[in-house]
């Protein structure tokens, strides 16, 4: 069980659920970080009094420095800063709900000081899995996933004695707000339209990924580094009702499955308080108003990113990250109004074919991919017959 918590990233969508989570529980708070939302981590801070305050951006850390001048919390700025937030003695657990890639470095630093890990950043996992994981190993930290399919996976597996026993694990997918549309009707979707998720309110990045289906692409991934699973025992099935959000299958036929309401709210609690439970206030699920729950495979050809990540799965190395990185670069040039929709897969498919991968053993090495995967994407939206029109 929890007491103290650090949150990377805390004004972002998880990170506010957090925090009414804590609030819920009487945890305390040591740290809170975030990148260029002054005015919110302000009014967190003066609410939650963390003993420190990190901002990535120099002049945003400026600037809550002076706001704050009449409280007693320590202001930093910059990544390394991010690294002393994740390893403060105060705080017994971590939640790294920083969005993408940049959340790589601190939550190691984390794992390797024996933090509990409330992950909630998929990134860093499917970056670095092998090194996550080892580092786990050596130090004792315990990694427990916020994630909503995670977090079921986590809950199925509980009292599972033999990985043997376990046939498959079975991710679940909304499908995302163009489930049903063919390739070509994606073509001229925007960034308005690939916001609209149905079921679920996220940040901007995990909510286009969610359209993509390179959400759950990267969610197979990070089951394979959670649960020490080959790709081959994890499969992919449409669920439009979001209520059941993965499920264990065993070798005896038995499917273990975990419902809820599409709230994180419990699965952030879980991971602060696993292995033991308590009163939420999550939206409880009312079986009677499940009409039905209804399955079906992901198509692969319309959401080629989908099969872009299990490709990448199935070579291993750095091919995720390089994936990865080129998502993350494109997506953000999405949101620019810079790059038409389907231009997202095209540049994930063509980092991945540009760049011959090798197996990494250092965090330099992985930082190295994803800054290639990121500089390729670039080049090529700036070149003419790439086809940008915006």
């Amino acid at each position: 069980m929890t007491h103290t918590i650090t949150i990377l990233g805390s004004t972002g969508s998880i990170g506010r659920q957090t925090l009414s989570v804590a609030e819920e529980l009487g945890l305390r708070v040591a740290a809170l970080t975030a990148e260029k939302n002054v005015d919110l981590l302000e009014a967190q801070c003066r609410k939650y009094r963390p003993e420190l305050a990190v901002m990535t951006e120099n002049a945003a850390a400026e600037e809550l420095k002076a706001r704050l001048a009449d409280m007693n919390i320590r202001v930093l700025a910059g990544s390394e800063a991010l690294c002393e937030a994740a390893t403060l003695p105060q705080a017994d657990t971590v939640v790294a709900a920083v969005c993408g890639f940049a959340a790589l470095r601190p939550t190691l630093t984390a794992i390797h000081e024996k933090k509990r890990i409330a992950l909630a950043n998929k990134e860093t996992m499917v970056c670095a899995g092998q090194l996550m994981q080892a580092a786990a190993r050596a130090s004792g930290a315990e990694i427990i996933p916020v994630d909503s399919e995670h977090s079921a996976i986590f809950q199925c597996l509980m009292g599972c004695r033999d990985q043997r026993e376990v046939k498959r694990l079975i991710l679940t997918c909304s499908g995302g707000p163009f489930f049903g549309k063919r390739y070509e009707e994606l073509e001229h979707m925007t960034p308005a339209d690939a916001l609209k998720h149905p079921n679920w309110s996220m940040g901007a990045k995990i909510t286009i990924d969610s359209s993509t289906l390179m959400n759950k692409g990267l969610e197979f991934i990070e089951a394979m580094w959670l649960f020490s699973m080959p790709p081959e025992r994890i499969s992919i099935l449409v669920h439009p009702q979001s209520i059941i959000h993965s499920m264990v299958e065993y070798v005896d036929g038995s499917v273990m499955a975990q419902l809820g309401a599409p709230d994180m709210t419990l699965p952030i609690q879980y991971a602060l308080t696993a292995p033991e439970r308590v009163e939420s206030p999550a939206k409880k699920l009312d079986l009677l108003q499940c009409t039905s729950l209804t399955f079906g495979e992901p198509d692969l050809q319309t959401f080629t990113c989908l099969a872009d990540c299990i490709e990448a799965a199935k070579r291993g190395g750095l091919y995720p990250c390089l994936l990865n990185g080129a998502n993350e670069e494109a997506v953000a040039l999405f949101l620019q109004d810079k790059i038409e929709y389907l231009q997202l897969f095209d540049l994930v498919r063509e980092t991945l074919e540009h760049f011959a991968a090798s197996d990494y053993r250092t965090v330099e090495e992985v930082l190295e991919a994803d800054a290639k995967a990121r500089e390729f994407v670039r080049s090529r939206v700036g070149q003419k017959q790439f086809g940008c029109v915006k």
